[in-house]
């Protein structure tokens, strides 16, 4: 073939070569790469070359691979299935590849792709799902091409969902605290594999642009003074929807266990008998002032920081904080569900010995588009978070590290 003609085109097809002969000729670099993946799907390795790289050797010793330590000679792909040439010695591989064309065995020639008779192309695994891609001469596109379709399918961008086997259940998925692009990468999984998803309002919701058209959407929001969905009915939907044979993606907004009252809705399933699986989320707590810059932690400032609820003001009958304590404590607090009982929270944290002019931060929709940032003392936050029209959901961080951002 003269270089200006295209290359052939090669037919796609995969070899099942557990067990089966396969003979590599050469120990460098190349044949230990080559050897790798013949070595993963249980082929019946012989390498031939007067010297191998550490790697073969190593499999060599341990019987794991035959290897016959001299030069390629006429002869040595008797019983092979399958060729490789990856000698530094053209002539090497003219003659592996001219031997195996008269015994009709298929092989790969590592120094010009288009003289043998078979293409290595670039390949990616993940799960069960065996990538492979040919570049049309082209190993770099052929490689960028592979990684693309290997990353988007450990993402979960990039779903196989026909003829799946459906494993009915229910997996908690924390969705971070709002940017689609900071669930984790078992979230997304979690995603691609729904047939159900049940979610609410602080859970990302572009992720659910993203779903294939056949899947349920179930809105379980719940309204600040307004609509909502019960927690027990909640439950009995993922309940349900299980026992109805379906995978059910619960999506939270931040971590499920922060707040979320994931063990509820754990422990309804498990009582049903419902498997259940969780996925934790990156909780905004941390988060939300880590994109505002600001640490919860650093070294010389705070050795500590708390993550408070702050859903009911300090003084009601079914509180749990111990709000004098806090006031007492240096390190960072971090409230949660706070915006709306500010005042009687700054109010208590003073009283019980907390510094009025401690720095403070308040962060509305931390990293998405509606985010709004201000920051006071503590004594002067709730009027700094009127002023700011700020409304739920917010994150708000009181101490020293609340200056550093």
């Amino acid at each position: 073939m003269s270089p200006s003609e295209p290359p052939a085109r090669v037919y796609p097809v995969g070899l099942r070569l557990q067990d089966r002969r396969v003979v590599v000729v050469g120990g460098g670099s190349v044949a230990q790469r080559r050897v790798a993946g013949l070595h993963e799907v249980g082929a019946d390795t012989l390498v031939v070359s007067p010297t191998l790289t550490t790697a073969l050797e190593a499999l060599a010793d341990s019987g794991e691979i035959t290897w016959h330590a001299r030069p390629y000679g006429h002869g040595d792909l008797a019983d092979a299935w399958y060729a490789v040439a990856a000698t530094d010695d053209v002539e090497v591989n003219a003659a592996v590849a001219a031997e195996a064309e008269l015994l009709r065995v298929f092989c790969v020639r590592a120094d010009i792709a288009d003289a043998g008779t078979a293409v290595t192309p670039a390949v990616g695994r993940y799960d069960d799902i065996t990538v492979a891609v040919h570049g049309g001469g082209d190993p770099r596109r052929a490689t960028g091409v592979r990684d693309g379709a290997v990353e988007a399918l450990r993402s979960g961008t990039l779903a196989d969902r026909r003829h799946r086997v459906v494993r009915p259940g229910v997996t908690l998925v924390g969705g971070g605290p709002g940017d689609p692009g900071l669930i984790t990468v078992r979230g997304r999984q979690a995603l691609a594999s729904a047939d159900v998803v049940v979610t609410d309002r602080l859970a990302p919701q572009p992720l659910l642009d993203e779903l294939p058209p056949d899947v349920t959407v179930i809105d379980a929001s719940k309204l600040p003074r307004g609509r909502y969905m019960s927690q027990d009915t909640i439950n009995e939907v993922l309940v349900e929807e299980a026992l109805a044979g379906r995978r059910v993606v619960r999506l939270k907004g931040g971590d499920p266990f922060v707040f979320g009252r994931g063990v509820e809705e754990i422990q309804a399933c498990v009582a049903a008998g419902v498997e259940v699986e969780v996925v934790p989320g990156i909780t905004s707590a941390i988060a939300v002032p880590a994109l505002a810059g600001v640490p919860v932690t650093h070294r010389g400032v705070t050795h500590e920081f708390t993550v408070v609820s702050g859903h009911l003001p300090p003084g009601h009958a079914q509180s749990l904080v111990d709000w004098e304590a806090l006031g007492r404590l240096r390190g960072t607090i971090v409230l949660l569900m706070a915006v709306e009982n500010i005042g009687a929270i700054t109010e208590a944290l003073v009283a019980a010995g907390r510094d009025p002019e401690t720095p403070a931060l308040a962060v509305q929709e931390g990293g998405l588009p509606g985010e709004v940032t201000t920051r006071a003392t503590l004594a002067k936050l709730p009027g700094a978070i009127a002023d700011a029209g700020l409304r739920p959901p917010a994150v708000i961080v009181i101490g020293a590290v609340a200056d550093l951002g």
